[in-house]
């Protein structure tokens, strides 16, 4: 589970990069940004909980999710995706 000092600081890092400012937090990047963050933090959880089907589930909806925002910025801004695939460290 994220905190919201987490939330805060992925938010200022990645809006004042990718968006239009430290509060931007409705932008596409940031959005991918926080998804990544919460998929990391489930795939621990799995490491642990092995059986834990139903979060599971959630868990593939959110990287369908990201995986359309994702598909948006690459459409959008090629440039752009570059470099956010590169700061999330996503698609090697």
């Amino acid at each position: 589970m994220l905190t919201t000092e987490q939330r805060k600081e992925i938010v200022t890092k990645i809006g004042t990069k990718f968006g239009k400012g430290p509060n931007d937090t409705g932008s596409s990047s940031v959005q991918v940004a926080l998804l990544t963050a919460r998929i990391n933090d489930l795939m621990t959880h799995f490491a642990k909980n092995k059986k834990d089907h139903h979060s599971n589930r959630g868990l593939l909806k959110m990287i369908g999710s990201r995986r359309s925002l994702l598909r948006y910025i690459q459409n959008n801004d090629k440039q752009k995706y570059q470099d956010l695939i590169a700061e999330l460290g996503l698609r090697k």
